[in-house]
């Protein structure tokens, strides 16, 4: 096992801390694991976390992603027949019928549905390999190496795998997405199936959803070959942790465990509010001599609780020409942690100057 960030004793300081639960390592029941802190996508903890397994129905993640970006929610599905019978979890598809994509992806993420998968495969990618090449194209995208898609339902393959890591690069894109954080967050669905005529009821196979409050999803899996693959991502206070582990046995209760280390690490800090003032610049040739600047966005960024001081740097011109409105941006300010850079704002001005109007002299005039 290792754990990058903070030292060992605290981490399983904090893990002990924890009332709930006894201390066993993070993520000593999985053959491979990670943890990570969703905004930054820095470790937490690892173990074997590059080391290639198959990824069962945790695959769906991406499946999921290449659909809502390239498809429309609302748009209509029509069933093709080669997706029908899919081999596992079934949402029981008709060749022909039609269904919306929105509720394919339901009856995906929360049913497990593996005709789901087919379905959406067909209906983006044109078949079940050019789709698949969607999804490896999106991993290269995001830097993937460790990642190979044969299918879009998770079914074993002998070049269908991922890691730990990658699965975790791949949920924290994927919940980027906020139609994706609404479904995988959803605990039960009613959908349309047979052109509208049959309602079936999902229940999402995420335990920790009905356990815990601050579980935001994401997608559960199994196969003999791949053993027990859990995805799981959750929320406090702003701070989002996502955790993966494959082939563990004792899946639930080591992603508590670890969700809850990684959580107790970290938290939100307002560094700046929208519209704070963050000082003036000169104004030439103007009706105002200087003019006051403020932030246009709020600035919260998560941090490490032990994280060092934090300091700011203002950059603004040494003058600006006036015969501007308000609103202009005529800089930002630069925050950092311990020198590191972690986030900047434009500075705008807090009202407009016109160019002063001097008055003509008998010469001029």
């Amino acid at each position: 096992m290792k754990i990058k960030i903070p030292a060992v004793a605290l981490c399983l300081a904090i893990i002990m801390s924890t009332a709930a639960y006894a201390a066993p390592s993070p993520g000593d029941s999985a053959r491979a694991s990670v943890v990570i802190e969703a905004e930054s996508g820095d470790i937490i903890f690892e173990k074997n976390a590059h080391e290639r397994k198959g990824p069962a129905s945790t695959t769906k993640i991406m499946t999921a992603l290449v659909a809502l970006e390239n498809g429309d929610p609302e748009e209509i599905v029509k069933i093709d027949a080669r997706a029908v019978g899919t081999e596992g979890s079934s949402a029981y598809l008709c060749a022909g019928e039609s269904v919306v994509l929105s509720d394919l992806l339901y009856a995906m993420m929360l049913g497990s549905a593996n005709d789901a998968a087919a379905a959406i495969a067909y209906h983006i990618g044109g078949s079940i390999e050019g789709f698949a090449g969607m999804m490896n194209a999106r991993a290269e995208e995001l830097g993937l190496s460790d990642t190979h898609f044969e299918n879009p339902h998770g079914l074993d393959g002998e070049s269908h795998y991922t890691s730990a890591y990658d699965l975790s690069m791949i949920a924290r894109e994927a919940l980027k997405n906020e139609k994706f954080r609404e479904i995988v967050s959803t605990k039960t669905k009613a959908i349309k199936l047979s052109d509208g005529n049959v309602s079936r009821v999902f229940r999402n196979h995420n335990r920790l959803l009905f356990e815990y409050d601050d579980i935001i999803g994401v997608k559960t899996g199994f196969t003999k070959k791949c053993g027990r693959t859990l995805v799981s991502a959750a929320e406090r206070d702003g701070v989002t942790v996502i955790c993966v582990t494959l082939c563990d046995g004792d899946d639930w209760r080591d992603h508590r465990r670890l969700l809850s280390a990684g959580l107790d690490l970290y938290e939100k800090v307002v560094l700046c509010e929208k519209g704070k003032t963050e000082g003036k610049v000169h104004v030439c040739g103007g009706e105002k001599v200087s003019i006051e600047v403020f932030c246009k966005d709020r600035l919260a960024v998560t941090l490490l609780k032990n994280h060092g001081e934090v300091k700011s740097v203002v950059s603004l011109p040494p003058f600006v020409y006036a015969g501007f409105e308000a609103g202009r941006e005529l800089g930002f300010i630069t925050f950092y942690v311990d020198g590191e850079p972690v986030g900047r704002v434009s500075l705008a001005a807090a009202e407009g100057c016109a160019v002063k109007q001097r008055k003509k002299n008998i010469f001029g005039k």
